[in-house]
């Protein structure tokens, strides 16, 4: 996969700039950030197919029961769901290290570079699987993490033994649910025979305010 095009639009969200433009300095420092993450990262993933039931409230796979009204809303018409997750590596935990020692200014940038580095590792996998899923005639909903909304993080130990991720793609949980590496992600997609248009980045991303998928 191709991560050289990560945009210092998207860094700078993270930092907090909104809509403001950033100075010189600020701009060739995130630049500095970018490849030098690029330069270190080991990126991988894993996803899986289950067959799911939605209830009401609760989701429901292999041996698993989600109570969350925020991701049965996104999953509704859904059969099927894929566990997803994917990591950086250690590497750019080490920069990070590294830098809160010599530099903070350049931590804080390498923190927001990072993010925005997962999240377009993240939005490419998504792109491959929905290719895979066309084929199929199915459609893709976009990512739901635990802790957004009420999907709760203890969640993650489900996901992380169901994928086998330790051994996979070297991803573990902390004993308060923290991901290690901590630039990584887990997520569930729904499998859907519809197509929603979904924006792949979410209903943050997305302009259609009245959809019956949106998270709230």
């Amino acid at each position: 996969m191709d991560l050289k095009d990560i945009s210092q639009k998207e860094v700078l969200r993270y930092l907090g700039y909104g809509n403001h433009c950033a100075d010189e300095t600020i701009t060739k420092l995130i630049s500095e950030c970018i490849i030098e993450i690029l330069n270190h990262c080991h990126s991988n993933h894993i996803y899986k197919r289950f067959h799911c039931i939605v209830e009401k409230n609760k989701i429901m796979f292999e041996n698993v029961v989600i109570e969350s009204k925020n991701l049965s809303k996104n999953l509704s018409e859904c059969e099927e769901i894929i566990l997803f997750a994917a990591t950086l590596g250690t590497q750019p935990d080490i920069l990070l290290k590294k830098y809160s020692y010599l530099d903070m200014s350049k931590a804080v940038i390498m923190q927001a570079a990072a993010a925005a580095i997962i999240e377009e590792y993240c939005d490419q996998c998504q792109k491959q699987i929905e290719k895979e899923l066309e084929k199929e005639n199915l459609y893709l909903r976009p990512r739901f993490s635990p802790g957004y909304g009420d999907f709760h993080l203890k969640h993650q130990k489900d996901m992380i033994l169901l994928l086998d991720c330790p051994r996979k793609i070297g991803l573990t949980l902390t004993d308060s649910l923290l991901l290690t590496p901590s630039k990584s992600v887990t997520a569930v997609m729904g499998i859907s025979k519809k197509n929603k248009h979904c924006h792949i980045k979410g209903c943050e991303s997305c302009d259609k305010i009245n959809c019956a998928f949106r998270r709230d």
